[in-house]
């Protein structure tokens, strides 16, 4: 019987140290959207410059994750404004060469708030540091800077986002404005040139953008789709669209599934 080949996503873990030991880690439930996509997980671990392009000849699509350490603000020009906030240069390192490489190739991309970050930062973008701080924008750190928030706190819904018409949010969820949740405190300053904003939020600030020129799918977003997904369905919409594209790009790339009894 013939096995079903599902597209290979691409999700660059974290470094973390845990004791004194250091780890490559990577949140189970971006693992568990991935696999809702319809498409199999390959936690990818620090890598080099020199892998990159090895690392996406296995890619049928790319997800860049959330995680509690911001991107080293040394690459769009500024000092570390709050030394006490986590940093994963590491991460940096690699991803953010990473990201311009898979849209030139064409390979799906779904990048999740440090990834919404990490894409505008690669691709020409600066940040604010910290949002809460910007003069006219709202505090979007939500509940995480309260001590021991549980996790439905956390990603409980924090405030709506008005959808841009005409882009590629809009086509997927069809719907003008919805909910979402807020656990971020820095967020886009400068957007990088060739990216099209595709969400805001209430005071403005960028929720979501895509590279409308790129040669496939790509969807960045502030928020976290990824928290209990399967019960979201703007989420579902979300991972569904992306699982799509992997899949066009498996099919178009890929040399089709043999049966080894065949």
């Amino acid at each position: 019987m013939k096995t079903p080949n599902k597209p290979v996503v691409l999700v660059p873990a974290c470094n973390r140290l845990v004791g004194l030991h250091p780890f490559h880690i990577a949140g189970k439930k971006y693992i568990d959207a991935v696999r809702l996509a319809g498409c199999l997980p390959l936690v990818v671990p620090s890598s080099t410059a020199a892998e990159i392009d090895e690392l996406l000849d296995v890619a049928d699509g790319v997800l860049l994750t959330g995680s509690p350490s911001n991107v080293h603000p040394s690459h769009f020009g500024e000092e570390v404004h709050d030394p006490s906030l986590p940093l994963d240069p590491d991460r940096d390192d690699w991803t953010l060469p990473m990201i311009p490489r898979a849209l030139e190739r064409g390979i799906p991309l779904f990048a999740i708030c440090r990834g919404f970050q990490e894409a505008n930062v690669a691709l020409g973008g600066s940040l604010h540091q910290a949002v809460q701080e910007v003069p006219g924008q709202r505090d979007h750190r939500g509940a995480p800077h309260l001590k021991d928030a549980p996790p439905e706190v956390v990603y409980d819904f924090a405030h709506e986002v008005t959808v841009v018409p005409g882009g590629t949010l809009a086509g997927i969820v069809e719907k003008p404005s919805f909910q979402v949740n807020s656990v971020h405190g820095q967020g886009v300053n400068k957007l990088a040139p060739g990216l099209r904003v595709e969400a805001r939020a209430p005071d403005g600030l960028v929720e979501a953008f895509s590279m409308a020129e790129a040669k496939s799918f790509n969807l960045c977003v502030q928020w976290h789709p990824e928290w209990q997904a399967a019960q979201n369905p703007i989420s579902l919409r979300l991972f569904k669209a992306f699982g799509a594209a992997c899949q066009s790009f498996r099919d178009r790339h890929r040399e089709p599934h043999r049966d080894p009894d065949r």
